[in-house]
């Protein structure tokens, strides 16, 4: 297939070459890749910046060894680092989708109790570092953590019957499964060719032979099929169901194909349009798709040289890292000295210290840093400020210092959350008694007045939901008087 040219290119597979760029770095890859080939799940989780919220040792006592046994072994085959690369995002930035429970396994059959190895991603307010927490869900009423939006696993992001994307032993699987259909089209992101054999997997799950399901086509579209496969002698076929043929409310409790089953693999759609190479994908995923990548599409690759030119006195300058510090080095010291102290003082300062100021406050790599930090990369981020304004330099008041302070921040939010301490956004407890529902379309709400002097205020109170006033801030009456939801981007 001929790669698109720049002004064709969808949005959603723009996102995911940013997402494929920053979102899981070759760093991360390679410390949880080492941990887990040592034996160390627990520090291949922490590599990927996963928290483990699960205790073993309870976990035998509360349900045997039998269950520990093949929880400790789907543990030693999680990458973890794989799991991060397949879990669903949102546009426009791609980062991770918030407020999700999504379950990797499940232990007993359909009839047991549900017991549930999970992975959860934080709320929005709260998903700076854009870390996730790996934890065992043990059914409906068996405590789980209040301050999570959606602690019950999600049906529509499910990765139970999905294996390969999260388990190194088995994506050799996603060749068959990442929706590469011969008779599919190139360019519908939607795997219609294998829905038959996912839905037999989902129907299967649930302990039916056969029967109806939804596939989730759009905010408010839904398809409702049904599969025509009554034994294993049988190719699985589907049938759609006309409107109105069952009520909404069996319609609603039906079983949902799940995201990564129903649509195509976005690093399908970046090989066919050649807008990634293979080794840039993770390293199991290349080898698996290897053989539908094309000539990838892109400018051509900057010359290294100095970072920076400037038309300084009549004279082309350089400016460059001296001694960890970016300096411009075509002027004396002393001469450097001087003029700074002359700024000091109100002065007009030269061509090359105003571009040394320009670049500590706003430098042209900030979209790389700032992309960065958007999916948690700190190291990554502050690697590229080192890189352009070397590790001595001290930050000054702009964008960048700014960046970096905000992403800060932002892991305060997330350390807050995982403690407990601040189970809502905190900006819905600056006034007026109205709180923000914790992630994108979160159900848990919490109230209280807002007053100082009221003592139930702080405390999060299950099942209230935010009143409109006066004191409401702005940005949580536009969340609540909003019809607009976050943009969903492609789940893998």
């Amino acid at each position: 297939m001929a790669p698109h040219f720049a002004d064709e290119i969808p949005s959603h597979l723009l996102m995911w070459r940013r997402v494929r760029e920053y979102a899981v770095p070759p760093s991360m890859i390679e410390n949880a890749t080492a941990r887990r080939a040592a034996g160390d799940w627990a520090g291949a989780c922490a590599a990927a910046r996963v928290h483990v919220d699960l205790d073993l040792r309870a976990v035998r006592r509360r349900h045997g060894t039998q269950v520990v046994t093949r929880l400790r072994k789907d543990l030693r085959r999680l990458a973890p680092d794989l799991l991060r690369w397949h879990l669903p995002r949102i546009a426009p930035d791609g980062r991770l989708r918030p407020g999700l429970t999504i379950s990797l396994a499940r232990y007993g059959s359909y009839a047991d109790p549900p017991l549930h190895l999970v992975v959860r991603t934080p709320p929005a307010w709260a998903d700076g570092g854009q870390w996730m927490s790996l934890a065992l869900w043990e059914g409906p009423g068996s405590g789980p953590p209040d301050h999570h939006p959606h602690p019950h696993p999600e049906r529509r992001f499910r990765l139970d019957l999905h294996r390969h994307l999260w388990d190194a032993g088995r994506s050799g699987e996603l060749r068959a499964r990442c929706g590469a259909e011969k008779d599919s089209l190139h360019d519908s992101p939607w795997a219609t060719g294998r829905w038959a054999v996912e839905a037999e997997l989902l129907l299967r799950a649930g302990g039916l032979p056969r029967g109806a399901f939804t596939v989730r086509l759009g905010a408010r579209r839904r398809a409702v099929l049904e599969l025509v496969a009554p034994d294993d002698s049988h190719v699985p076929a589907l049938r759609p169901l006309p409107d109105g043929v069952l009520p909404p409310q069996e319609v609603a409790a039906l079983p949902v194909l799940p995201e990564a089953a129903a649509r195509v693999l976005p690093d399908l759609e970046l090989l066919r349009t050649g807008l990634i190479p293979p080794e840039r994908l993770h390293p199991l995923v290349a080898t698996a798709l290897a053989e539908y990548g094309v000539a990838p599409v892109g400018g051509p690759v900057p010359e290294p040289g100095d970072p920076h030119r400037v038309e300084c006195r009549g004279e082309t300058h350089r400016i460059a890292l001296r001694d960890g510090v970016l300096t411009a080095v075509d002027h004396d010291p002393a001469q450097l000295r001087r003029e700074e102290l002359l700024v000091a003082l109100g002065g007009p300062a030269l061509p090359c210290l105003r571009a040394i100021d320009t670049v500590h406050r706003d430098p042209e790599a900030l979209p790389a840093v700032r992309e960065r930090l958007r999916h948690g990369d700190a190291t990554g981020a502050l690697a590229v400020v080192e890189g352009l304004l070397g590790p001595g330099a001290v930050l000054r008041d702009g964008p960048l210092r700014e960046e970096l302070e905000r992403a800060a921040a932002r892991h305060v939010d997330h350390g807050l959350f995982r403690s407990g301490l601040v189970a809502v956004h905190p900006a819905a407890g600056t006034a007026g008694g109205a709180d923000l529902p914790g992630g994108a379309g979160g159900s848990d709400r919490a109230g209280g007045s807002g007053r100082a002097n009221d003592p139930g205020a702080g405390r999060v109170k299950a099942g209230h939901r935010p009143r409109l006033d006066r004191f409401t801030p702005l940005p949580l009456r536009s969340k609540l008087t909003g019809r607009s939801r976050p943009r969903t981007g492609l789940a893998s």
